[in-house]
């Protein structure tokens, strides 16, 4: 299966969570690109839509490849191995000033609204593809602390071996494809550009307004 584009894919996996409407949940979005997949599913499924805001930290000395993860509220998910390997300082560093990164983008994109409470709630985390886990694991740390009765994790694509470990850590997760064989997000997708923080800030506006889930 090949999808048209994000938004394309958040309403076939929209179908696929179709127990989860009118439920007690709450969709919880990976920006910048699972914003758009998620908007699709929270109008669909009629909840209310949210972000976890994740922040990957790159190695030293190669800041392309991604030693570890972190969210929000300063939790973190890596390789004990690596991290432990690099200078400390640095690290702690590193994490507060990605940490803080993920609260401003935050206030760019709800404007000063508040977070939407997880607690008692079936958190449905979406993102449009998934390769290594690690920004979702990280996402999935961050969100048990707000104690949600379940965490579901949604996405359009995620490799076998990804889906395996993270089936470990949730409730559920149901992804619409699961290759064995996996090199990149974007090929699963016809079109699949980067989405700006102001494409963000405009479907979280949208989000607020009272026709949201109006078909």
């Amino acid at each position: 299966m090949f999808f048209k584009d994000r938004a394309d894919a958040g309403r076939l996996l929209a179908i696929a969570l179709e127990k989860f409407k009118d439920g007690n949940c709450v969709v919880y979005a990976l920006p910048r690109g699972g914003v758009v997949t998620a908007y699709e599913i929270a109008k669909y499924l009629r909840c209310p839509l949210d972000l976890i805001i994740t922040r990957k930290i790159g190695h030293p000395s190669q800041p392309e490849y991604a030693i570890a993860a972190t969210a929000e509220n300063g939790h973190i998910v890596g390789s004990e191995k690596e991290m432990s390997a690099i200078d400390e300082e640095w690290l702690k560093a590193a994490i507060e000033k990605e940490r803080k990164e993920a609260g401003r983008r935050r206030e760019k994109y709800l404007q000063g609204r508040k977070e939407v409470p997880a607690k008692g709630k079936i958190a449905i985390l979406v993102d449009d593809g998934i390769a290594t886990g690690l920004t979702m694991r990280v996402a999935i740390k961050e969100l048990k602390h707000r104690q949600p009765k379940k965490i579901i994790v949604a996405t359009p694509v995620v490799p076998k071996d990804t889906a395996k470990v993270l089936r470990k850590e949730v409730d559920e997760l149901i992804a619409l494809e699961e290759p064995r064989e996996f090199y990149a997000i974007g090929e699963w997708y016809e079109n699949f550009p980067q989405v700006t923080d102001d494409e963000v800030t405009q479907l979280m506006e949208k989000v607020y307004e009272k026709n949201f889930y109006s078909d």
